[in-house]
């Protein structure tokens, strides 16, 4: 009789990372963004008003693990305009301080942050596999922020046939 190795390696440990921890830490995090979220929207809509600009449009697009703004415009009514170049408060946390850091960003920046924080709250993954495009209209004069978020997929049918 031949005595034979294992051929395969020993368990892992058990993990030690606590995800209960992590959830809540997330979640936390999620909170704290969204409590700065209204306060970062009317500065940015006073000074979109303050500049003349009725409403701004974000177009983005993803795919395979990865996503962007495809483009960002101004406009006064139906006339493209330029963004001035003023900046303006936008409240921000890391993960790494408790504290509430007060940045100072151009408004085409603001628009940016906010395109982003509201993908990834409301579709998070959007740049994942198929990915995801679609696009945001700011309405300065109505003071909110449409999303039209378009999802792609792949899929298959399976037809079966007995002959």
């Amino acid at each position: 009789m031949t005595h034979v190795e294992p051929t395969l390696p020993a368990p892992m440990p058990p993990s030690t990372v606590d995800f209960a921890a992590v959830f809540a830490a997330q979640a936390e995090q999620a909170a704290r963004e969204a409590e700065l979220r209204p306060a970062n929207k009317d500065r940015l809509f006073d000074a979109l008003t303050a500049a003349g600009i009725s409403h701004v449009t974000v177009t983005f697009d993803g795919e395979g693990d990865s996503g962007q703004i495809e483009s960002i415009a101004a406009w006064a009514g139906e006339t493209a305009v330029a963004f001035p170049a003023v900046e303006i408060p936008y409240a921000a946390i890391t993960w790494d301080s408790p504290e509430v850091e007060m940045r100072q960003l151009s408004l085409e920046d603001v628009v940016e942050q906010l395109a982003y924080d509201f993908l990834s709250d409301t579709h998070g993954g959007w740049e994942n596999n198929d990915g995801a495009y679609g696009e945001f209209c700011f309405d300065a004069s109505a003071r909110c922020i449409h999303l039209e978020f378009n999802e792609r997929f792949t899929s298959s049918e399976l037809f079966t046939h007995e002959f």
